[in-house]
């Protein structure tokens, strides 16, 4: 039986060819292997000061800002950490939200992440 030839990786301007869609090198890169929230941080140390934050803050503050009272159960980080962790245990960059609030506003700042180097 003949084989399938292979085909170019999909990695703009890699020149490697693959039977896969990326090549081994851009594979890992590609398949967007997401560390699990432990190794992100969201540990028990965070669950205990998110849930102090959220007794504090009762409510979404974006709901509020729309007219809406919406008790929340998620906070949020205003500006994206990314790994930061001086960021990411600052109370000041933390907004109690909904779930559908974080949720959304999570999708639109996925959608276009901004990395600084």
């Amino acid at each position: 039986m003949p084989i399938k030839p292979k085909k170019p990786c999909k990695y703009p301007g890699c020149p490697n060819l693959t039977d896969n869609k990326y090549c081994e090198v851009h594979h890992k890169e590609q398949t967007n292997e997401r560390p699990s929230a432990y190794k992100r941080g969201y540990d028990s140390k965070w669950r205990k000061a998110s849930k102090i934050f959220l007794m504090i803050n009762l409510f979404c503050t974006k709901c509020q800002s729309e007219g809406r009272v919406t008790r929340a159960n998620v906070v949020d980080h205003i500006i994206p950490h990314r790994g930061d962790q001086e960021l990411f245990w600052d109370e000041h960059n933390w907004q109690p939200l909904c779930k559908k609030c974080h949720d959304t506003k999570t999708f639109k700042e996925d959608m276009r992440p901004e990395y600084k180097y």
